[in-house]
């Protein structure tokens, strides 16, 4: 398998592959969390069975489904202290005709309202359409994640929809709104659909 190793560079930031060497900087983030901020922040977590061994097989989890074409998680590091500050990741929908691609995104609360999110999600969309060949990059956020809609607005997202009864959370299906980015909306030339190992 070959090791799947885009590097993306902002101002403040790289976004890169994880690997077994960020442990100490992904632990000391995860234990310095702040007790959860709001309903769709998980807080402070148990970090009991998470030694080095655990977060290795979980770098390799994340090679896999990028070899696989399935999931790129991006790790996002601080520039400046090397800290670990959350995640990017795009997972893969449907190819073909479509290249249609899902986006998450999460930053460590104690490190929230400081451009972060923004800075490192609008990176990892364009390389998405750069350098992974999607077309459409969408993201699902809960009605009320207010937080998460503003994100995604302040990247560049447009809302399309509400998917009714879209996920299945808390014993329920529940509505999402659906944003979406095409390259265009960056400004960026629109392909042919092509496979990413072209």
């Amino acid at each position: 398998m070959t090791p799947w190793t885009l590097k993306i560079e902002t101002d403040r930031l790289i976004l890169r592959p994880q690997t077994a060497d960020d442990y100490q900087s992904w632990y000391a983030s995860h234990a310095e969390r702040l007790p959860s901020q709001s309903s769709y922040d998980e807080g402070q977590i148990s970090l009991d069975s998470c030694d080095a061994n655990w977060f290795a097989e979980l770098c390799q989890r994340h090679q896999q489904q990028a070899s696989i074409d399935y999931a790129y998680i991006f790790a996002i590091f601080s520039k400046q202290t090397d800290r670990h500050l959350g995640y990017v990741d795009i997972s893969t929908i449907q190819r073909e005709e479509k290249q249609w691609a899902n986006l998450g995104y999460s930053i460590h609360n104690q490190y929230w309202r400081q451009g972060f999110g923004k800075e490192a999600t609008k990176a990892a969309v364009i390389a998405g359409f750069e350098q992974l060949g999607y077309h459409r990059i969408e993201a699902a956020i809960n009605l009320d994640n207010h937080q998460s809609i503003a994100l995604a607005q302040s990247v560049g997202l447009q809302q399309e929809c509400v998917r009714r009864g879209f996920y299945y959370e808390n014993e329920r299906w529940v509505d999402h709104l659906i944003y979406v980015a095409l390259p265009s909306d960056f400004g960026l030339t629109e392909r042919s659909p092509v496979s990413v190992s072209q």
